[in-house]
């Protein structure tokens, strides 16, 4: 069904209402894109590469959460409602993947003594974490449509629980990703040496505590998710979804722009 029964307003009944907030990060997101892009072709690499992507997600999800808010036949729209919720969704992907394509970068260019045991080994290889993350998002996206398009209670719960594994999915990828970062802190607490490159840059120096904040703030952006799995109005309300999901992940993005931070192509090991 692409539109919603007379008076009814799917953007409203998820706590979809604020214009503002809505064109505010769309407006922000717009030069942290070009910066991104600028920053790929200065000193390429997949991470600058794929957080421009998710900048330019980012911006037409919010430039949709505009429209439901601000135009309530869009609201009543439920096709557009659902290509909201499959975006934004998956745009976290490619910041949850740079994050993780940061520490395990920061960790090969330093040069560290990481542990290689079994666990810690598997969980830098790139190829299961990107698994991994592609299974979330895909079970994240089946959960929406099955829970909004669903003609019967038992098809709407099915998509309700794939919704939850989804996001505890997400919640243990961020938590992996912090790990790692742990993971280096502790290596590069262990030498008495450190890898800093030639230009001195802030990002360069203080690079692993930059990794912990951002691991840090993508958990916490989870957290929230996780503990108000159970309470819908909760978990849309914009009083808390903006600062709680909205702006960790913003501020993950403005991170990312740390002078220094994200090794090129050219100084990863060949």
């Amino acid at each position: 069904m692409s539109t919603a029964p007379p008076g009814f307003n799917y953007a409203k009944a998820y706590g979809i209402e604020s214009v503002a907030g809505a064109v505010i990060f769309a407006i922000i997101y717009v030069p942290l894109f070009f910066l991104y892009v600028r920053q790929a072709i200065v000193r390429p690499t997949y991470v600058f590469i794929v957080i421009a992507f998710f900048c330019a997600v980012r911006i037409a999800a919010f430039v949709l959460r505009t429209l439901l808010a601000a135009v309530a036949k869009d609201g009543q729209n439920l096709n557009l409602f659902i290509t909201y919720e499959i975006m934004y969704n998956v745009g976290f992907f490619g910041l949850l993947y740079s994050a993780y394509s940061l520490v395990i970068d920061r960790g090969l260019v330093s040069d560290l003594p990481l542990p290689s045991d079994p666990i810690s080994s598997l969980t830098r290889r790139r190829m299961i974490f990107r698994l991994l993350l592609t299974a979330a998002v895909s079970i994240g996206i089946t959960g929406v449509i099955e829970a909004s398009v669903g003609t019967t209670q038992h098809t709407m719960d099915v998509g309700d629980t794939l919704r939850k594994v989804s996001l505890y999915m997400f919640l243990i990828l961020c938590i992996l990703v912090a790990f790692q970062a742990v993971l280096l802190v502790r290596a590069e607490a262990s030498l008495t040496e450190l890898y800093v490159p030639a230009d001195g840059a802030f990002g360069a120096r203080h690079g692993i505590h930059v990794l912990c904040l951002i691991s840090l703030l993508l958990v916490a952006r989870q957290t929230f998710f996780a503990v108000t799995v159970n309470d819908a109005a909760k978990q849309n309300n914009e009083h808390l979804w903006y600062p709680f999901a909205a702006l960790p992940e913003l501020c993950a993005v403005l991170l990312f722009a740390a002078p220094g931070l994200v090794p090129s192509f050219a100084e990863l090991p060949s």
